[in-house]
């Protein structure tokens, strides 16, 4: 008999909207995810975090730092509200992003233990800004003194070639599973759950692609919505299309016929 595979499904962008916190609950309801990621900058998170304060799934803090605006009054004299990620990006290559950033972190951090009354299971970044040059070293020495998990983003597999996928990799995530190796720091085997979020996209077909591929202990990073859309929400879309399918019986059966079991 083939081994069974691990895998851990993180649901991202909790607080972020009540329909993304819908969909994320329920699955974690009925055992369709295994960890869920918090943004916690948004001024809802004081309503929204609480709740999880009884969650049976890991949670952890999802840095952000190009979604509405910044914690650090030293980061909002630079960012009234925080770049979009290509600003980011070319920010942190050129080597320009603000020393702010490390008191921003930690800002992120306090809220999310005032909100929950303990400190998150482990650490990422929203759109993968914690593998950038500048955030990454922000990101290794808070995994470290925590003691906590940081995502690789080093080896993002699937079938084909994907320039997403490669970008990913590239701008960051290489550099950022060589330093953890030489720290230490453990690492998932790969990342799994890259997409354009084409609202037109069999996301079965997707998952199926990447259960066939991935190796024992990946992770499976989605985003799923349940209900009335979030405003603004530029995917929407594809969250309500992730969210049925991960709720659906099919991803149960998809999982038995690749000898997955979620962790």
């Amino acid at each position: 008999m083939t081994p069974l595979r691990h895998l851990t499904v993180c649901a991202d962008d909790y607080g972020l909207g009540p329909a993304i916190d819908r969909g994320i609950l329920a699955l974690a309801a009925r055992g369709r995810i295994t960890a869920l990621s918090c943004l916690v900058t948004p001024p809802r998170w004081a309503a929204a975090g609480p709740v999880l304060q009884d969650c049976a799934i890991a949670t952890g803090l999802h840095f952000n730092l190009t979604e509405g605006e910044p914690l650090s009054p030293a980061l909002r004299r630079r960012w009234p509200r925080f770049p979009g990620l290509g600003v980011l990006m070319a920010q942190a290559f050129l080597g320009r992003l603000p020393a702010a950033l490390a008191d921003e972190f930690q800002l992120q951090l306090q809220r999310f233990v005032a909100v929950t009354g303990r400190a998150p299971h482990f650490i990422d970044g929203h759109q993968h800004v914690h593998a950038l040059p500048g955030v990454r070293p922000i990101m290794l020495a808070a995994a470290h003194s925590l003691g906590l998990p940081l995502r690789s983003t080093g080896r993002v597999t699937g079938p084909g070639f994907a320039f997403k996928r490669h970008v990913i990799e590239a701008s960051g995530g290489w550099a950022l599973r060589a330093e953890m190796q030489e720290q230490h720091l453990p690492a998932v085997p790969a990342l799994v759950g890259v997409y354009d979020f084409d609202p037109q996209a069999d996301y079965r077909a997707l998952v199926r692609g990447w259960l066939g591929t991935l190796p024992d202990g990946a992770l499976l990073f989605c985003h799923p919505a349940l209900g009335q859309p979030d405003a603004g929400d530029a995917i929407a879309a594809a969250r309500a299309n992730e969210m049925a399918y991960l709720a659906s019986e099919a991803f149960a059966v998809d999982l038995v016929e690749f000898g997955v079991r979620l962790a």
